[in-house]
């Protein structure tokens, strides 16, 4: 309240301090204005009661109604009791959401694509501080296109200087109707000296044009620069327009291009008016009016004819009088309606949400759906073979039970082999894999991390694109590691597991297993995946083995004891009789082998689970650690694109242009 009555002051002063057109007011009578307002507000302060000054200043410019055009009285500064928007409109809860779609973009797209929405939420929250009962109207026009004149005429009073040179009107110049818009004129930047009042008719419709705050524009095709930066700032603050044209530059590329098209989503707020149809002959009047109206329905403004909404378009001749009524009329019913301000900034966040269209709406329905992610499961897996350590503890499982179950000269033949060659499969598997291997592990990985990501972004506008694939490549930092780490934990712990229940005789071989296939199988892909069943390495036994051993040992019995009773016939220890000692041997001979045989076939069976828990453990180490460091970021960056997406409904929802 005290900063808004400072400023009141300083208007008042500056209304006699400072001469404009048709003031007619001295410096001596500022300063006499300037004493009754401080007179007046110290007998308000005694009886206890606020005084602006309002009452001097109105007896001051009733004494000046004869000298010239009346030039604007500091406006009441009294608070504003109705709502400039409810809590509960459409406009509030879209710039809301415009609120909240530009604070959580902040971190995802650059500053520059957010300016105009910051500006839009910057002016509403200007313009809802200011009155609610005020319009304010701005005339626009070309040089030569009569706006000043219409402007005159509107007013009912001589304001803005006309003549035949150009430019003619060099600053802004507002009329307004009623008190209260002196915060309105100041969000324009419009001085004291250069705001008038009109002349008051006491007529209908002077009464309907209560709360009109129409301000002169500059030319916007001005040769001075300024003029036309005065005419784009004043345009982004308004409420409505009205655009002069002329029968001579109506189709002017200039304006059609750089105002009428870029602020088509604006027509309920545009009133489009052809000028000067008095130098028109005959029927002129209604073809140029009628060529008018095709070029604005080119320029995407929708007109409002038959009711419906849409820009005003209509002729008249502000040198004549010829239309202006109907004009004025036009002027009183939009402004009792009082929505102008609320639909122009209805009209901002429109253009504002179609700005940011492209960086929002995605061209499909991007997600990480589950193919997606059961592929980069499958492709960490590759990676780190899982597949391949699953084949080597199968044939791990089957050797040892070949080894527990074989006949002990196979068994002899093997190793007396297995020393000849010192380079065999088994020692092998036991060395890391050369660095060329572990090399395409890793690509692998990164591979798969940039096939996710791709994924993932694919249909996402540009920038939530990038910001899902640096998620996807910053979680990939040391994922072939926590690969590695994970494996051999998960490795270890299921050995350790699998161990209890086999018996504490295989526990230390089982978890000597999983920590050396499961590390190397995460490090160096297929090739170490054989170190998961390694020389030394025993894994768990079934139940059926020790009778298996047993029935092997039974027969390799037989077979000595068969072959010591031959010997010792032939020595003639024995008696002679070579039928029984010689069935006893074949038996053992024979039952070896079948025993051997019957083992393996029965291990085929728990060896392909095995090398199946084996390959599962190492795969789902792998997708655990590939879920944490990759897809979990990934899919985060996709919910907040989600979040803003519905921010951006909820902002286009209620549009009033279509767009």
């Amino acid at each position: 309240m005290t900063a808004v009555t400072g400023q009141n002051q300083e208007q008042g002063q500056d209304h006699g301090q400072d001469e404009g057109p048709g003031s007619g007011q001295s410096q001596g009578q500022g300063a006499g204005q300037g004493q009754d307002a401080g007179a007046g507000r110290e007998a308000q302060r005694e009886d206890g009661r606020w005084d602006d000054g309002l009452i001097a200043r109105r007896a001051a410019v009733v004494a000046r109604a004869d000298t010239g055009p009346p030039s604007a009285p500091d406006d009441d500064v009294r608070p504003q009791v109705e709502a400039y928007v409810g809590s509960g409109s459409p406009l509030r809860t879209r710039l809301d959401a415009l609120r909240e779609l530009v604070g959580l973009s902040r971190a995802r797209l650059d500053q520059g694509t957010l300016t105009e929405a910051g500006r839009v939420l910057d002016e509403a929250a200007a313009r809802q501080r200011l009155s609610s009962r005020h319009t304010v109207v701005a005339v626009a026009g070309a040089t030569g296109s009569g706006k000043s004149t219409l402007f005159n005429a509107l007013a009912g009073v001589q304001i803005s200087d006309t003549g035949l040179r150009r430019p003619t009107t060099a600053s802004p110049i507002a009329c307004s109707w009623t008190d209260g818009a002196a915060g309105l004129l100041d969000r324009l930047a419009i001085p004291g000296r250069l705001r008038r009042r009109p002349q008051q008719g006491g007529t209908e419709s002077d009464e309907a044009l209560h709360g009109l705050v129409l301000v002169d524009l500059p030319d916007h095709d001005s040769a001075a620069s300024g003029h036309r930066d005065q005419v784009d700032r004043v345009l982004a603050l308004v409420d409505a327009v009205i655009w002069v044209v002329d029968p001579e530059k109506y189709a002017d590329a200039a304006l059609h291009e750089r105002y009428l098209r870029p602020l088509a989503g604006h027509a309920e707020v545009t009133f489009v008016v052809l000028n000067q149809i008095d130098r028109l002959p005959g029927e002129a009047a209604d073809l140029v009016l009628d060529d008018l109206r095709r070029l604005l329905d080119e320029d995407g403004m929708a007109l409002g004819e038959h009711g419906e909404p849409g820009a005003t378009v209509m002729s008249l001749s502000a040198l004549t009088g010829d239309g202006v009524a109907e004009l004025r009329e036009m002027l009183g019913r939009f402004v009792q309606e009082r929505t102008a301000a609320a639909r122009r900034l209805s009209a901002d966040v429109d253009a504002a949400a179609a700005r940011l269209r492209p960086v929002y709406v995605a061209e499909g329905r991007p997600g990480l759906g589950e193919r997606a992610r059961e592929e980069f499961t499958d492709r960490l897996a590759e990676a780190v073979g899982a597949a391949a350590a699953g084949q080597a503890a199968e044939r791990e499982w089957r050797r040892n039970a070949g080894r527990a179950c074989g006949t002990p000269w196979l068994r002899l033949w093997r190793w007396y082999e297995s020393s000849r060659q010192p380079g065999s499969l088994d020692r092998m598997a036991q060395v890391l894999a050369p660095p060329e291997e572990e090399l395409t592990a890793r690509q692998r990985v990164e591979q798969a991390v940039r096939t996710v990501a791709d994924d993932a972004a694919d249909g996402l506008p540009a920038p939530w694109a990038q910001a899902v694939r640096e998620a996807a490549v910053s979680g990939a930092k040391g994922l072939s590691e926590a690969l590695d780490e994970l494996a051999v934990k998960a490795g270890a712990g299921a050995g350790s597991r699998t161990a209890k229940e086999s018996g504490p005789e295989t526990s230390g071989g089982a978890g000597q297993a999983e920590r050396t296939g499961a590390g190397r199988a995460a490090r160096t892909g297929a090739g170490a995946g054989l170190a998961l069943g390694g020389r030394g390495v025993r894994p768990p036994r079934p139940k059926w083995w020790p009778a298996a051993v047993l029935a092997q040992a039974s027969m390799t019995l037989l077979q000595i004891f068969g072959g010591l009773w031959l010997l010792g016939q032939i020595v003639g220890v024995l008696e002679p009789g070579l039928v029984t000692p010689a069935l006893i041997m074949l038996a053992g001979v024979v039952g070896g082998p079948l025993v051997e045989w019957s083992c393996a076939a029965a291990a085929r069976g728990p060896a392909r689970r095995y090398g199946q828990e084996a390959e599962r453990r190492l795969r789902d180490a792998a997708a655990g650690c590939g879920r944490a460091r990759v897809l979990d970021p990934v899919a985060a960056e996709l919910v907040r694109y989600r979040e803003v997406r519905e921010r951006y409904v909820a902002v286009t929802e209620f549009s009033t242009t279509g767009r």
